[in-house]
């Protein structure tokens, strides 16, 4: 398809919790747009995460990139190998990833709530349609993604995970848990080496979802990826198994938000 011209740059979004900074991308003009919603991985807003957002909004869509750590500023990391690719998590000093993680566990089911009534509540001043809108989610934004088709689901009906983190756990409002809450279609997409893509946890999502009509869900298990696999700048990217994803998620889009401009 061809591609729009694009307007994209950052945003701040006022929550009761301070401004959370962002940045969004759409196609110029005055149509109004489906919503689309990225959430970040433990590594913080970059540009890596920015190119995704313009590829999405290329296909008819407005899509918004918050900062889930804006409580605590604007935090980033960035690690790279020789050939200048971001290293994976688990190659981290091992107090590194605990101060990563620590970050992440500050960020609960109602923190994530109070963002997402945020984002929709700037994007009425947006041009974003009022229609059904969609999310994607890498390792942390995954688990976000799920909540955010939970918490909201009269609005959020295509909901796309890409190595999530937390899917399945012990916990009483573990994303597995909730899938009854949801509406539409979900979308995984998994990588053979990656602790959270063990079978038994697959298998756990996938029944969680065929108790439930009202939603619809379909994954993809990649052989030989590793978590972080979908993301362009990082030493695992595998190309052919996230373009797999991609023809998913759009075609999910295409179903579930009827009303996009492109």
């Amino acid at each position: 398809m061809q591609q729009p011209d694009l307007i994209a740059g950052a945003v701040d979004i006022v929550t009761p919790d301070g401004r959370m900074d962002g940045y969004a991308a759409r196609p110029s003009g005055p149509a109004r747009c489906p919503l689309v919603v990225l959430f970040m991985d433990i590594w913080g807003l970059r540009d890596e995460l920015f190119a995704i957002a313009r590829r999405i909004a290329g296909h008819g869509y407005y899509c918004v990139v918050p900062n889930l750590f804006y409580r605590e500023g604007r935090i980033r990391y960035e690690r790279r190998d020789p050939s200048g690719r971001m290293v994976s998590f688990h190659t981290l000093p091992v107090a590194l990833q605990e101060e990563m993680r620590a970050h992440v566990r500050r960020l609960t089911r109602a923190t994530t709530r109070t963002d997402v009534a945020a984002i929709l509540d700037f994007c009425r001043g947006q041009p974003v349609d009022d229609g059904p809108a969609g999310t994607v989610g890498f390792c942390l934004g995954g688990r976000k993604a799920f909540i955010a088709g939970q918490e909201f689901p009269e609005r959020f009906r295509a909901t796309a995970s890409l190595h999530g983190t937390w899917l399945v756990s012990d916990a009483e409002d573990s994303p597995h848990r909730l899938t009854h809450l949801m509406r539409g279609e979900v979308y995984c997409g998994y990588a053979e080496r990656d602790r959270f893509a063990a079978p038994e946890l697959m298998a756990a999502l996938e029944q969680a979802f065929a108790a439930h009509t009202q939603v619809s869900y379909r994954s993809r298990f990649h052989r030989a990826a590793d978590h972080g696999y979908a993301l362009p700048d990082r030493d695992v990217y595998d190309h052919a198994a996230v373009e797999g994803d991609w023809q998913e998620i759009f075609a999910m889009f295409g179903r579930q938000l009827a009303r996009r401009a492109g």
